[in-house]
């Protein structure tokens, strides 16, 4: 029987693909790969009865093709101040281990990526503003991913734009933003300049998105 999880946290994520991301609407990516990564922090979180409130993750998956085709690489890079049990529990959440099929982002990464290198248990900066579609999250000596508002072309103003996912596997509504990852991480992270952020608020379980 499935350990009972559930994650409430906030999301930061940068990938190769244009504005939008084709991967939302079900066409294929922008440059025919993805390269991407999601960083989040727990506001509150568990696994079993294993506390996870407060820790942050960092994804990084890269497929030679469209994410659906597999053959991906990833690697997890876990806080550091997480004790065994919670970096235990962290790594089976993010791999889709105690996870209905096809629930969450992270069983669909991890079934799509077979190449999966070590983790890493490092300290993990994390500041997000969802709202204002700002934010950094950073690894010292490994990565560093800046948030940002898209700008009007002409004016320089800001611009606004939500996905809403109504029967999504990572989130319901996500504020859509410019995301910069600059990287020495070993999964290959190319054509992260300027390209599709995404800022969210994530709530997701063994069985999927809670509403």
């Amino acid at each position: 029987m499935a350990v009972e999880w559930r994650v409430k946290a906030t999301e930061l994520a940068n990938c190769n693909c244009d504005y939008g991301c084709p991967c939302q609407f079900n066409a294929l990516p922008t440059h025919g790969n993805c390269h991407g990564l999601f960083g989040l922090e727990i506001e509150e979180g568990h696994f079993g009865a294993l506390r996870l409130d407060g820790l942050r993750a960092v994804l990084l998956a890269s497929t030679p093709g469209a994410l659906h085709q597999g053959n991906g690489t990833m690697q997890l890079i876990i806080d550091e101040r997480a004790d065994a049990a919670q970096r235990d529990a962290l790594l089976k959440i993010m791999t889709g281990q105690e996870t209905d099929e096809m629930a969450t982002i992270w069983w669909v990464l991890a079934a799509m990526c077979p190449n999966k290198l070590e983790p890493l248990f490092r300290p993990i900066e994390f500041q997000v503003d969802v709202e204002a579609r700002r934010g950094r999250v950073c690894v010292p000596g490994i990565l560093e991913l800046t948030g940002e508002p898209i700008r009007n072309p002409v004016t320089g103003a800001e611009h606004r734009v939500r996905i809403d996912l109504p029967d999504g596997f990572e989130f319901r509504i996500a504020e859509i933003g410019s995301g910069t990852t600059r990287s020495t991480a070993a999964v290959a992270l190319n054509g992260l300049e300027n390209s599709y952020g995404q800022f969210a608020h994530i709530h997701l379980s063994n069985h999927g998105v809670v509403d």
